[in-house]
């Protein structure tokens, strides 16, 4: 993993490069100041992180902490998998469980979207283009009681199904908004030709637009994801029982019912971000072709 780190950061540093002329030694200097003040605001918090929950407590709570690693110890995330009073893995499965299915199945709902946005004619589809835009520019305070209310009548407060269907009211607009900005980069011909040939509707989606959207594709799934992965003010409101509890939830539990457990705390936070990490480090290659898919015509 440190390898393909490398190999990335050295890969972006050659693009923003060619922003800047080469010949230009006051150019040299600011790209890398720029770059060196970025780097450090974005990742001075995890490393942060990262070395509180490798430090004992004793350390931690020292009259004199230091930001460089000392003595180096797991005993922070041995706590985390063999505590009887914090159920990590059972968190991580929830939060893993849930922001998979809501992904996919925003994926798929979203595809069949799209495409009937750009590629069928019906009554207000303008209107409802509109309509799912300023549902993806709203607030989730501002839906969660309605959500809430909606959901206790039906009896599904306490469920992960109550999470699947407001993780997927969270996510759904802005995948349908990749995505149909994507498609209509794509050229008609190519999907006359399939119905053509004898492809159904539902055949030409699944079997010539699907694969021409791979990257963005990917890239709306990552994105849907991490939404899913991270929430918790819906979590926070929907989930009852410690069983069913995600992370996010979890993890702040652990701060208001344990007193100096920063260590634990700080090894859950690094555990909880590298999921999404590693998908963003393996992926990313279509993250960049998906982000600019449909910015170019032709």
């Amino acid at each position: 993993m440190i390898l393909r780190i490398y190999t990335q950061v050295r890969s972006s540093l050659s693009v923003l490069k060619t922003g800047y002329d080469t010949d230009s030694r006051l150019g040299h200097v600011g790209f890398y100041v720029s770059l060196g003040l970025t780097l450090l605001i974005a990742l001075l918090p995890f490393y942060v992180m990262l070395v509180t929950s490798l430090t004992p407590d004793a350390a931690i709570y020292s009259d004199n902490p230091s930001l460089l690693p000392g003595d180096i110890t797991l005993s922070q995330y041995t706590v985390l998998f063999t505590s009887q009073t914090f159920a990590f893995t059972s968190y991580f499965f929830n939060s893993a469980l849930v922001a998979l299915v809501t992904a996919s199945f925003s994926l798929v709902v979203g595809v069949i979207g799209a495409y009937s946005f750009t590629r069928l004619e019906f009554p207000g589809n303008g209107i409802v283009r509109r309509g799912v835009v300023i549902v993806y520019m709203l607030s989730a305070i501002t839906v969660v009681v309605p959500l809430f209310q909606l959901l206790a009548r039906f009896g599904l407060v306490d469920t992960r199904l109550s999470l699947f269907i407001t993780y997927t009211v969270s996510t759904l607009p802005l995948t349908l908004y990749m995505l149909w900005n994507y498609f209509e980069s794509l050229p008609v011909e190519i999907e006359e030709a399939a119905l053509l040939d004898g492809y159904s509707r539902v055949e030409t989606i699944f079997r010539v637009v699907v694969p021409l959207s791979l990257p963005v594709l990917v890239a709306a799934f990552l994105f849907a994801f991490k939404i899913a992965w991270n929430e918790y003010i819906f979590a926070s409101v929907f989930l009852k029982s410690q069983a069913k509890l995600t992370l996010p939830i979890g993890i702040e539990q652990m701060n208001s019912n344990f007193n100096n457990v920063w260590g634990q705390i700080m090894a859950a936070s690094f555990l909880t971000t590298l999921p999404i990490i590693v998908m963003f480090l393996y992926l990313e290659q279509y993250m960049v072709k998906g982000l600019t898919a449909g910015a170019v015509e032709g």
